[in-house]
C-alpha cells in the first residue's frame, strides 16, 4: 500500500516520473473518481437537494481531477524528458492521450527529470 506523500506526489505534484504502467492506472482511477458522483446525480430526480448535492460533488471533483491529470500527465512527458507545458495538450485532448501516453515506453535510464520512473526527482 503507498504512504500517502507518494499519492499525494503522484496526484499533485509536477515533479518526477512515471512509467506507462501507472500513468494509465491513476488515469484510470481518475475516471471512476469522476464518475461515481456522475452516476450519484444522474440516478436522483432532477431539481432536489440530493441532486444539487451530488452535482457540486462532481463539478468538485472534476475540478480536482483535471489539476491531478495534468500534474500525472506532466510526469508522463518527464519519462520521455520532456518539460511540463506538454501537459498542457492534455486539458484539450485528456482521453486521447491518456491511452497513447499509457502506450510508449519511457526513456531508459536517468534524464534531468530524475534517476528512474514512478519516484519524485531527487535534490
Amino acid at each position: 500500500m503507498p504512504e500517502k506523500t507518494d499519492l499525494i506526489w503522484l496526484f499533485f505534484k509536477t515533479s518526477g516520473r512515471v512509467s506507462p504502467g501507472a500513468y494509465a492506472l491513476a488515469g484510470l482511477l481518475l475516471l471512476l473518481a469522476q464518475f461515481f458522483p456522475l452516476y450519484q446525480f444522474a440516478r436522483l430526480e432532477p431539481g432536489t437537494a440530493n441532486s444539487q448535492v451530488w452535482a457540486t460533488v462532481f463539478w468538485t471533483v472534476v475540478l480536482i481531477s483535471t489539476w491531478s491529470s495534468f500534474a500525472v500527465t506532466a510526469k508522463r512527458f518527464h519519462d520521455f524528458g520532456k518539460p511540463t507545458y506538454y501537459a498542457l495538450i492534455s486539458l484539450i485532448i485528456g482521453p486521447i492521450l491518456l491511452l497513447i501516453l499509457a502506450c510508449f515506453r519511457s526513456d531508459p535510464g536517468p534524464n534531468r527529470y530524475g534517476r528512474h520512473t514512478n519516484s519524485p526527482a531527487q535534490a
